[in-house]
């Protein structure tokens, strides 16, 4: 199969979609990797290292596009990419169309585009297998911010978040016991704050208490939402309603009545944010205040640490790569039920349920595209 992988050009977007160790792989299976020029340069992955691993470099997107079957992003298709597929093109990326413009759906359904979304591919146990390492490399990041950002020089409370001899250490709240929450919640104890833990689910508060034993738990509820916001020096939104809108946990009011200089970062941004009060930044303006308190709601934080992030995405996208260059689409959407869940359209029908409720169009599902029931 052709492959291809485009530079990535939203702002401050410097993760490449596939590293050189994955296109060695992938030329080792007999296929054609066409790689734009510098699309892994931000990543500090130079072009003779594609070379090398075998890929084909090409001079501008629209060739890498018109070259290949496979298209591989990192970040949502851009306008003039959309434009520029092929119909029945598969793409791969980070789409999150829950938050897209109903436009974006309607050009992919019409160009019968297979849109494969990393975030919704999902294991039989509810596992999803490519975001979940990027939540682990997201939930510590979370912490580091907002510990820079309560600095003084940040405009932050001008707290340490483990305090000092005599000195009580800074209050972080977490909303979500996921990877996310979990990571997040093992890093902020061991930077020494009081660290508190909110979730629906009591088995995920019990699976968090291995990895993060000092954490304070409690079941989410309104009431326990309300007493414990205002009080927080930090709190992180780490809540995922898979394929769905993220739900506004913390009210404006809410928000409010938190102290001056206090931090949110708001990890669910990229699914509509768990805060009322935030909206999406950007890696070259991340912060912004409503009532003196601070917002970091980055949608691509991850891109902060390109090489890694790339490395981390590539590997774990990898094996269903293989799969449909292996099997081709048709085939590999049979006999693997975890990428199957990740389509969100399919030959110009809508494949994903909460994306067909949120524009009120039609869906199907992938098993009755393919053949036999996945």
């Amino acid at each position: 199969m052709n492959i291809g992988v485009v530079k990535e050009t939203a702002r401050c977007e410097s993760r490449v979609a596939l590293t050189p160790a994955a296109v060695r792989r992938l030329v080792e299976n007999s296929n054609r990797v066409f790689v734009q020029r510098g699309a892994g340069e931000r990543s500090h992955f130079p072009d003779s290292s594609y070379v090398a691993a075998g890929a084909e470099i090409a001079f501008s997107p629209a060739e890498v596009i018109d070259r290949c079957e496979l298209l591989v992003k990192v970040g949502n298709l851009t306008r003039d990419e959309m434009q520029q597929l092929h119909n029945h093109q598969a793409v791969m990326a980070w789409f999150h169309l829950i938050v897209a413009d109903r436009d974006e759906i309607t050009l992919l359904l019409d160009k019968r585009i297979a849109a494969i979304g990393y975030e919704v591919i999902e294991a039989v146990d509810g596992r999803l297998p490519v975001l979940q390492p990027m939540s682990e490399v997201a939930g510590p990041m979370a912490v580091a911010v907002a510990g820079h950002l309560l600095r003084s020089t940040s405009g932050g409370r001008g707290i340490l978040l483990g305090g000092a001899p005599g000195v009580a250490p800074a209050r972080v709240l977490i909303l979500g016991a996921g990877t996310v929450g979990s990571t997040a919640a093992r890093t902020a104890l061991n930077s020494g704050a009081t660290t508190y833990v909110l979730d629906l689910d009591v088995h995920k508060l019990r699976r968090l208490l291995t990895v993060a034993p000092g954490a304070i738990t409690e079941v989410s509820d309104a009431a326990t939402v309300e007493e414990l916001v205002p009080p927080a020096d930090v709190l992180i939104g780490a809540v995922l309603v898979h394929g769905g809108l993220t739900p506004h946990l913390v009210s404006r009011p809410l928000v409010e009545r938190m102290q001056p200089g206090s931090v949110i970062v708001d990890l669910s941004i990229d699914q509509g944010g768990c805060v009322e009060t935030s909206r999406p930044t950007t890696l070259a303006d991340p912060v912004f205040r409503h009532s003196d308190v601070l917002h970091y709601c980055v949608p691509n934080m991850t891109a902060d640490i390109a090489r890694t992030a790339s490395a981390v995405l590539s590997q774990a996208s990898l094996p269903y790569i293989l799969a449909l260059t292996g099997l081709g689409l048709e085939q590999a959407l049979q006999r693997s039920p975890e990428l199957a869940r990740g389509v969100f359209t399919l030959w110009g029908e809508c494949a994903n349920k909460a994306l067909a409720e949120r524009w009120s169009i039609p869906h199907r599902e992938v098993s009755t595209m393919v053949g036999r029931q996945i």
